[in-house]
């Protein structure tokens, strides 16, 4: 079986986008994966995707440079669609940051690899239980069907679809409150302790208030994400199973 020339640049078109969808999911093709099995792992599945309909023989190949605006254009669409992806992950470590700051724990930062940053304790937490959450729920089939459906709403080699920044500023205020609310519970009840404190130290000012509120506020802290963990866990699941429906709002 012989592939043409036209027929690979249509194949190489669809890997480009899906290649730039991809690469902004930490658990598929994040930092900490090898740029060859994230390239074999596009080339699967833009063979998946792209529907094999041999072109006709007297198909025409690209010339060079619209071949190149095409590249460029399919980079444009799949960037904005994977970027989607990027705020649904941002969103989990803005809650593991604000857990961080409210619990004292941002001193200790450790470099994290899926992210490809330094990130502390809750951050780290955040992000393990995003990339559990977003494999058992089947997160990322929901974001497959979505990726194959962006062929459909900008089909390849055609022009850009009429975009708009409504969609985009709205998805990113959603999300940035959904971190926010994430991270509620533990930033409540580390204020609340905060405030205990406080009265103590005018109560009883020899206490030592510094040196016992900062393990006190980490077990209360630790403590009150265990009991709202049962409310954390299906708020996050399903803001991870919205990314396929988001990227292509995001493009329609």
């Amino acid at each position: 079986m012989s592939i043409s020339l036209p027929q690979f640049q249509l194949f190489f078109l669809a890997l480009t986008r899906i290649m730039a969808v991809i690469i902004h999911i930490p658990v598929l093709a994040g930092p900490a994966i090898p740029n060859p099995v994230k390239i074999a792992l596009g080339s699967v599945l833009a063979m998946i995707t792209l529907p094999w309909n041999p072109l006709p023989a007297d198909a025409v190949a690209l010339p060079l440079f619209p071949f190149s605006v095409s590249i460029g254009q399919e980079l444009l669409i799949g960037t904005l669609a994977g970027f989607a992806a990027t705020l649904t992950f941002g969103a989990v470590q803005i809650a593991g940051d604000m857990m961080d700051s409210s619990l004292g724990f941002s001193a200790g930062r450790l470099f994290n690899p899926a992210l490809e940053n330094p990130g502390a304790v809750g951050q780290q937490f955040f992000s393990m239980l995003a990339a559990v959450l977003f494999l058992i729920t089947n997160g990322h089939h929901l974001f497959l069907i979505g990726l194959q459906k962006t062929f459909t709403v900008a089909p390849l080699n055609a022009t850009l679809p009429q975009l708009d920044a409504e969609p985009l500023l709205v998805l990113t205020g959603g999300l940035i409150a959904a971190g926010v609310q994430l991270a509620l519970p533990i930033v409540a009840a580390s204020l609340l302790t905060e405030i205990t404190l406080g009265l103590l130290a005018r109560v009883a000012p020899t206490l030592q208030v510094f040196f016992l509120g900062m393990p006190l506020k980490a077990g209360i802290g630790l403590l009150a994400l265990t009991l709202t963990l049962s409310t954390i866990l299906p708020t996050l699941s399903n803001t991870l199973s919205m990314i396929g429906q988001w990227m292509l709002e995001l493009l329609s």
